[in-house]
């Protein structure tokens, strides 16, 4: 593990761990080449601040008996602070980062709990936070507990902030946040139901009906499954005086061919 020798320290004071897109071990502006193995024992540290040899032993090398998988993570620690540049601390039985380490993560979680408390985040960070997957190409059983878990949290966290701003009569902020929701899960109703509430808010009934029945077809198209009754409901006054016209609309007289008669061959 080392930083990129054209830089030197007193420059770049800074460390910062980037593990959304793939894991980056920033000294200021400088990438520190760390080998892949290392890079799961502090991506792991990143994610679980504070936890014990014993935990992060088991969750690093699950397949490995206690004792091997704890002389595992010793060498590898031992390994890690031979580098200027490693940012971890030990206290007791306990490794976490050193405080001042800036992690991608944590940006993530801090924004979606301020969104949480009804606070006014930067929309543009907020719709940025959390863009892209956690270590993508990696398949430890943990990377992939907190993918999914960050993932819902980046759901979640656009859904209520795109609520507030409709509740706000903010529409224009209100459909950005649903729409990146949208994208970064196009098959889940709860964004696409804001989005027809929105248009509905600003008296677009076409853009409603529209937004409805393109997420219906492609429902359909992928799963074989109807909107929710739910979102189906959003629209109920919005189409009922179309149904009612429809359904009282006087019935057009069939007509009853006629049959021309030719001549008569002989």
């Amino acid at each position: 593990m080392a930083a990129d020798p054209s830089m030197s320290t007193g420059d770049h004071p800074g460390i910062s761990l980037h593990l959304l897109g793939g894991f980056r071990l920033l000294h200021g502006d400088a990438p520190v080449v760390v080998p892949r193995g290392l890079q799961r024992v502090i991506a792991l540290i990143g994610l679980r601040p504070g936890a014990t040899r014993s935990h992060l032993a088991g969750l690093l090398w699950p397949d490995a008996p206690e004792d091997r998988a704890l002389s595992s993570l010793r060498t590898a620690l031992w390994r890690l602070r031979q580098d200027p540049c490693c940012p971890l601390t030990t206290t007791g039985d306990t490794v976490r980062l050193e405080p001042a380490v800036e992690v991608d993560v944590d940006a993530l979680v801090g924004t979606a709990a301020r969104v949480r408390d009804g606070s006014d985040p930067c929309l543009a960070a907020a719709l940025a936070a959390g863009r892209h997957d956690l270590l993508p190409g990696w398949y430890d059983d943990w990377v992939l507990a907190e993918r999914e878990r960050l993932r819902q949290l980046r759901l979640h966290m656009l859904e209520e902030l795109a609520g507030q701003h409709l509740a706000a009569g903010r529409h224009g902020e209100a459909l950005e946040a649903a729409l990146e929701a949208m994208a970064a899960e196009p098959l889940r109703e709860t964004p696409h139901r804001l989005v027809v509430r929105i248009h509905l808010a600003e008296g677009n009934a076409f853009e409603a009906v529209h937004a409805f029945y393109v997420y219906r077809d492609l429902l359909l198209r992928e799963l074989r499954l109807e909107p929710s009754a739910a979102m189906t409901a959003l629209l109920d006054e919005t189409l009922a005086p179309i149904r009612e016209a429809t359904r009282d609309a006087p019935a057009e007289p069939r007509r009853t061919p006629t049959t021309r008669v030719g001549p008569v061959a002989r």
